[in-house]
């Protein structure tokens, strides 16, 4: 089943990596109390993810913070070294908040995962939301191949 508005965050642990190693973050708190926009992309250093998708968030970063928007978040089912690696070569360290779903656990329970075949397996369906509070406020599942309502664009216009 698809997220919808009203819908609570999954209660889950993903991971992230700072300078000091990997550490465990949990999905409930680092939603509570906060006003975020996440956006998930199927995979780091993945074409439309590396070309697309991350760039525009960071070059909208202003606009957003702007909006009223505490934290931006980067969800993928991938590894926090990984999604490290992938954050440090954008400049988006300390900008935007990578969280690695190894076991694709948070994505699952969010609904939104998807069979992207023998080169990349089960990934996370590229996707946005709004979350204020741990709750889903607003809800953008891009069709396959595509690139548009989970743009950052997109959502700041959604949200006007």
């Amino acid at each position: 089943m698809l997220p919808e508005a009203g819908m609570k965050i999954p209660a889950v642990t993903i991971r992230t990596k700072s300078e000091d190693g990997v550490e465990e973050l949990e999905t409930a708190t680092y939603f509570a109390g906060r006003k975020i926009v996440m956006f998930a992309v199927p995979g780091a250093f993945t074409p439309t993810c590396s070309a697309k998708h991350l760039p525009n968030f960071l070059e909208h970063m202003d606009r957003l913070k702007a909006a009223g928007f505490d934290a931006i978040a980067c969800l993928s089912i991938n590894d926090a070294h990984v999604m490290k690696a992938w954050s440090d070569m954008n400049d988006a360290a300390g900008r935007i908040d990578m969280l690695a779903d190894v076991r694709a656990e948070f994505s699952r329970a969010l609904g939104i995962t998807a069979d992207f075949g023998d080169v990349l397996a089960e990934r996370t369906q590229r996707s946005a939301f709004v979350v204020e509070d741990g709750t889903i406020t607003h809800v953008f599942i891009e069709e396959p191949g595509i690139f548009e309502v989970s743009s950052a664009e997109h959502v700041l216009a959604a949200i006007a």
